[in-house]
């Protein structure tokens, strides 16, 4: 045999075997990291010499690592720049002055790690997930802590990254969901900060420099203002070394300066834009809760009762099931740093916007009027309660509830303590804080669809 052809095919055996091993550990990282939990999380926490707060849940019986920082460097920071905190967020995968963004991505895959960044209204997050297996974890890590060190923002990266945002804009406009969700918040929060859209706005996007994302990164990805979130098979030793490695990495500085409230709505704000679809699209809303306020218990069994519970809520058998006004209609609680919003959402024929408003705002006095039912409060925290051990079933949910608690200030026993206190909500909390949070007469109320 040519002494040449069996080196190629020993150089393809190497790279078969090198390709093996990235897909084998990508597919266990996939599998395990939706292997459910299978006891209650432990969670402890330091802070580290340069000012960032730690939690870390142990998680010894599966071979992986998962790390989420959250920076308080969401849209609400970037003042009337709107787009440059997902910009930043996004150009954080465009590597450093050494390894450019394929290098990045390669390094990352060829351990066989997952790397991402994301960013919305309160925060910036840039999350990492490693098998422990030394070596591999190591150059993840390394990876992980050169990309926070010294970011490189090329511009020609940024150029492309400006396009594809403002081609995920002009999607955006043509889809009448996301015309009505940008309105609402915008009418909603007004001049305050969360009226910035995360994704960013057409006017803005095209003029935001590598100096304005360079500034972004170093006054808000910094220790001070950095939350770091770690579970998996690491002793608390390793725990602390990683996060004082990552802690290092990170420009100096403190924490962000805390939002302002919420201006409390004074009337009716609504607004119907036409557009050329079948359904109509309708938010109602009004800011109504930090997220570290005592009331958030009560108004969580409220809202899952009105219409956070899907089959079991009183929206879903009032406008769908009565009256066949819409296939899927809900309310939510978003509550963040400052007042985030409760919302109704549903879509409707454009001939029975209406009608369909009408039923909407009628429950909504009948809930502030009446409060809740017996029935419907059993069934509420039941459902809560019951489904409250899949939020936490994978590894992956588990370090994003930490990253929130660690975010918002939350004590290390609210996962602990969650059914407790949704157990413990009676009828006349839930009633005293819906008449105290939620005016029917003062709501921020957008159609899109039809006419206008």
């Amino acid at each position: 045999m040519n002494p040449h052809s069996r080196m190629g095919n020993a150089s393809l055996m190497v790279a078969a075997q090198r390709a093996f091993r990235r897909v084998a550990a990508l597919v266990l990282l996939c599998a395990i990291g939706l292997a459910p939990t299978a006891k209650a999380v432990d969670i402890e926490s330091w802070e580290t010499e340069q000012g960032m707060r730690v939690l870390f849940a142990p998680a010894p019986t599966l071979p992986m690592l998962d790390i989420r920082l959250t920076f308080d460097a969401g849209a609400a920071r970037e003042g009337d720049r709107n787009g440059l905190a997902r910009l930043t967020s996004n150009a954080l995968t465009h590597g450093t002055a050494e390894i450019d963004a394929d290098a990045l991505a390669e390094g990352f895959e060829r351990v066989g790690a997952q790397f991402s960044t994301s960013s919305a209204r309160d925060m910036g997050i840039v999350s990492l997930r490693t098998l422990t297996e030394p070596d591999w974890m190591e150059q993840a890590v390394e990876l992980l802590t050169a990309v926070l060190a010294a970011p490189a923002f090329p511009e020609h990266d940024l150029a492309r990254e400006r396009r594809q945002m403002l081609q995920a804009l002009q999607r955006e406009r043509q889809e009448p969901g996301s015309v009505a969700s940008r309105r609402f918040y915008q009418l909603m929060y007004d001049d305050h900060p969360y009226g910035n859209v995360p994704s960013g706005n057409e006017d803005t996007i095209p003029g935001l420099t590598r100096a304005e994302v360079e500034t972004f990164f170093r006054e808000y990805y910094t220790a001070g203002n950095a939350v770091l979130a770690l579970t998996g098979a690491i002793s608390r030793e390793a725990a602390e070394a990683l996060a004082d490695r990552i802690g290092k990495a990170l420009p100096e500085g403190g924490r962000a300066p805390a939002l302002p409230p919420v201006p409390r709505l004074e009337g009716p704000v609504a607004e119907r834009i036409a557009f050329p679809s079948e359904q109509a699209h309708i938010f109602i809303g009004v800011p109504v809760l930090r997220r570290d306020d005592p009331d958030y218990y009560a108004l969580t069994v409220g809202n899952h009762a009105f219409g956070g519970g899907s089959f079991i809520s009183r929206l879903f058998r009032e406008v769908r099931t009565a009256r066949g006004l819409a296939y899927s209609v809900y309310s939510s609680v978003q509550p963040m740093a400052a007042e985030g919003p409760f919302l109704i959402g549903m879509q409707t024929g454009t001939d029975q916007v209406d009608e369909a408003l009408e039923v909407l705002r009628n429950e909504l006095r009948r809930l502030h009027q009446d409060g809740l039912e017996p029935d419907e409060l059993e069934a509420s925290r039941a459902n809560l309660t019951g489904g409250f051990p899949l939020r936490l079933a994978s590894n992956s949910d588990i370090v994003q509830h930490l990253g929130m608690m660690g975010f918002y200030d939350l004590p290390l026993d609210f996962l602990a303590g969650h059914n407790d206190r949704i157990d413990a909500v009676n009828a006349e909390q839930v009633h005293a804080v819906i008449q105290r949070r939620i005016d029917p007469d003062a709501l921020v109320t957008v159609v899109v669809g039809g006419d206008g």
